[in-house]
């Protein structure tokens, strides 16, 4: 069965629902890198950008986050988050796989960041993401 993922615009009606999904998601992540998990510390990541924050929806239902902020030459991929019971069933890599799509077709380049530590690097490698460490100078 495929699954049919919509998307609708984040209103700060879904702020719960955004501070929920990411304590789920990102914790562990956060916790392995001694980076903060208080509320205001993810608040402050949920509200980061929040304009360009979509709610990624099945059957009506929310189960993720997709920021996306689209500039003239490149698409940056912000923040993509899937609840854990909707992990594994290939709605993140459809939606990277669309990504990349749109930003071939519009010559764009795409770009994101992703913690060391975060099992989701291997997904972005394996739909053909670089890999590059940046340096402090």
């Amino acid at each position: 069965m495929i699954l049919e993922i919509k998307y609708r615009p984040a209103l700060k009606s879904d702020l719960k629902f955004l501070l929920g999904l990411r304590v789920q998601t990102m914790n562990p992540h956060l916790i392995a890198n001694s980076l903060p998990v208080s509320d205001e510390a993810h608040l402050q990541r949920v509200e980061y950008q929040f304009e360009h924050a979509t709610i990624i929806e099945i059957n009506k239902r929310a189960i993720g986050l997709l920021k996306v902020h689209r500039q003239a030459n490149n698409i940056e991929l912000i923040q993509i988050q899937v609840a854990p019971s909707y992990q594994g069933k290939g709605i993140g890599r459809r939606i990277l796989n669309d990504l990349i799509k749109e930003a071939i077709e519009s010559e764009k380049s795409i770009t994101l960041s992703v913690l060391k530590t975060n099992q989701a690097k291997n997904l972005y490698l394996s739909v053909g993401f670089g890999s590059v460490t940046p340096t402090v100078s």
